[in-house]
This record gives C-alpha cells, structure tokens and sequence, in this order.
C-alpha cells in the first residue's frame, strides 16, 4: 500500500513541475531573395502562359 501512494505522489508532483511543459520560441523562417535566374524563367513561364492563353481563346472564339 506504501508503494502505490508514494507512486501516485511522484506522479501528481511530477505533472505539476511547469518546466517540463515548456517548448523553445517558434522562429520564424526568413524568406530568401529570388536569383536572377528564378526571375528570368518565372518571366519565361510567365510570356508563355499568356501566349497560351491566347490559343485558347482564339480556338473558342472561331467555334
């Protein structure tokens, strides 16, 4: 019967220590700078969207 209460005590005294529950700050993750080669093929991706847009609508409108 001793052991039991000395095991719930430890217990009880174990999950009231509030360091046990504290974490480490979230940081924050820092964007990076785009490169010139990023920007270049995002304009690249960018002109050929539109030029395929463009299809599209000229194969919708003949119809």
């Amino acid at each position: 019967m001793k052991g039991k209460f000395a095991m719930r005590y430890l217990m009880f005294a174990l999950s009231m220590l509030p360091t046990l529950a504290v974490s480490a700050p979230y940081d924050r993750p820092i964007p990076q700078a785009q490169s010139a080669t990023a920007e270049f093929w995002f304009g690249l991706a960018s002109v050929a969207l539109i030029v395929a847009l463009y299809c599209v609508h000229r194969m919708v409108s003949r119809r």
